[in-house]
């Protein structure tokens, strides 16, 4: 018999040297935060060695267009573990460990991936410089302000300060599959970025808005999957997949900004609720 079960059964209280061991054991939503970083990783991996290949053949041009569909599909089931790995953490209990875990992952699938994503259009695409570079760092830094950010608030508000890092993510890669001019390019990613760190105020989708937001995503997924998988009216899936993701983070700032505007109208006097990162 260990020496918690003799515990349990005398009925004292767990020694605080077991109470701190049973902090930092995974629970079954850690597993959930693992998948999220291991998908990140792996859509890197995916897009470096078709990097790799291309140098290697000597062939200059976007990349092959299998490879970032794959990439697309890792970075979609990262943030699906992202979004489940909090409920079943909330059902079935998490450890000491799980938010911590949950900020090292979204950094590699949600700052650092989409950050070579860039660097990967800017090498081959953009013909390389220096601005696709820093836009990429400034991907980067954003997200890990943003976590910094969020770890140092207080939690249970409805609303995301800034653009949520999954959206953020998103946002980077649409840019990069338009393939824009690199000025124009490099000008949308700062944009992004900085929508990640502003004090721009995103509520958290609920009941019939969550699930409407949800299949939105779902289909500017599919498209801009669908595209890069080669089927058929390819520009169109590209574009409409595109304008989905754009309208869909553009859109909700504006909708905040005209309800406090129709809010003061009217003289409401009841406070917004505090702004909270995801």
């Amino acid at each position: 018999m260990t020496a918690t079960s003799a515990a349990a059964l005398s009925g004292a209280a767990p020694a605080p040297e077991e109470q701190d061991a049973s902090r930092v054991r995974l629970a079954v939503a850690d597993y959930l935060t693992l998948g999220n970083a291991l998908c990140g990783f792996m859509a890197v991996w995916q897009l470096a060695s078709a990097q790799a290949a291309q140098v290697a053949s000597g062939t200059p041009g976007p990349l092959d267009r299998g490879a970032i569909a794959t990439a697309v599909v890792l970075l979609l089931a990262a943030a699906a573990c992202d979004l489940f790995d909090g409920r079943v953490a909330r059902k079935l209990g998490g450890s000491g460990m799980g938010a911590e875990l949950d900020n090292l992952a979204d950094v590699i699938s949600f700052g650092f991936a989409p950050a070579f994503f860039v660097v990967a259009w800017g090498t081959f695409t953009a013909d390389g410089g220096p601005l696709p570079i820093a836009a990429a760092a400034a991907v980067l830094l954003a997200v890990v302000v943003r976590l910094a950010r969020f770890s140092c608030e207080t939690p249970g508000t409805a609303s995301f300060t800034g653009l949520p890092s999954p959206f953020g993510a998103m946002a980077v890669i649409t840019i990069v599959l338009l393939n824009p001019p690199v000025l124009v390019g490099t000008a949308a990613v700062f944009f992004v970025a900085w929508l990640m760190v502003s004090r721009i105020v995103y509520p958290k989708p609920r009941g019939r808005i969550a699930f409407a937001v949800l299949a939105w995503i779902l289909g500017s997924v599919g498209c801009l999957a669908a595209w890069a998988m080669d089927a058929p009216a390819g520009d169109t899936l590209l574009y409409s997949g595109s304008s989905l993701v754009l309208v869909l983070i553009l859109a909700i700032p504006f909708y905040v900004f005209a309800t406090r505007r129709q809010g003061g109208r009217g003289g409401s006097e009841e406070p917004l609720p505090a702004p909270r990162e995801g």
